[in-house]
């Protein structure tokens, strides 16, 4: 070998060594980078839980999945709503959460703010997609377990959307029958037979068994509901 030769042939091996330390070192990066966006995930869902905004933003920018999936199948958005975390939910949205995305037991951000009575997360969904027509796990809009539970600002806010009022659940009640089946029927619940009756529930439509909202309210003693659906009877 020529002298001229070895320092051609130095360059050449450290170039060689270069090569493979750089290839070395993205292969171990991109083995950690799944491992890293599911740390991000779960501590995601963390954040979304304890309402801490600033940590969202900052693991969304680091690339934590907005969407991605706890072991209940439960999204960073619905975690949020679940502790009723209005800031954190809002952040959420406004970076592009589906508002519509289900969990392992068909509850979504919209149904289960809907049913809980979440009200301002409740908004922050319907000016975002809300699907007015999904359903729970009991073939129910959100309306029904709203009504249900008496939450009368949610119910007014849901028929204020275009909630259909007559949709009729697997168990074959609508909002207006759960307002009266499951209720104590005191004020929030009359208040809320009111809206429903007002919005054009019909009264007529029975349960499974033929029994009407208003022989149901007679058999409870229902007395101001009972007024009411006769009311609404002779319009």
């Amino acid at each position: 070998m020529t002298p001229q030769a070895r320092p051609f042939l130095h360059r050449t091996a450290l170039t060689a060594s270069v090569r493979i330390l750089i290839a070395a070192s993205l292969t171990l990066l991109l083995a950690k980078a799944p491992a890293m966006s599911q740390m991000n995930a779960e501590t995601l869902f963390d954040a979304a839980s304890s309402g801490d905004t600033g940590d969202i933003t900052r693991l969304l920018e680091e690339g934590a999945p907005l969407d991605g999936r706890n072991e209940h199948g439960q999204t960073a958005l619905l975690v949020a709503t679940h502790a009723n975390r209005i800031e954190a939910a809002k952040v959420l949205i406004e970076a592009g959460a589906d508002v519509n995305a289900k969990d392992e037991i068909d509850d979504s951000p919209y149904l289960y703010a809907g049913a809980r009575g979440h009200l301002e997360i409740l908004k922050l969904t319907l000016s975002h997609g809300a699907d007015l027509k999904s359903t729970n796990r009991y073939g129910g809009t959100a309306l029904i377990p709203a009504s249900e539970r008496g939450h009368v600002e949610t119910v007014k806010t849901l028929i204020e959307a275009g909630v259909d009022v007559d949709h009729v659940n697997r168990l074959g009640w609508t909002a207006l029958l759960e307002a009266i089946i499951l209720s104590d029927g005191g004020p929030r619940h009359q208040d809320i037979v009111k809206l429903l009756l007002d919005a054009g529930a019909s009264r007529d439509i029975a349960d499974k068994d033929g029994v009407t909202p208003l022989e149901h309210a007679r058999t409870r003693g229902y007395g101001e509901i009972v007024a009411l659906l006769e009311a609404a009877g002779q319009r």
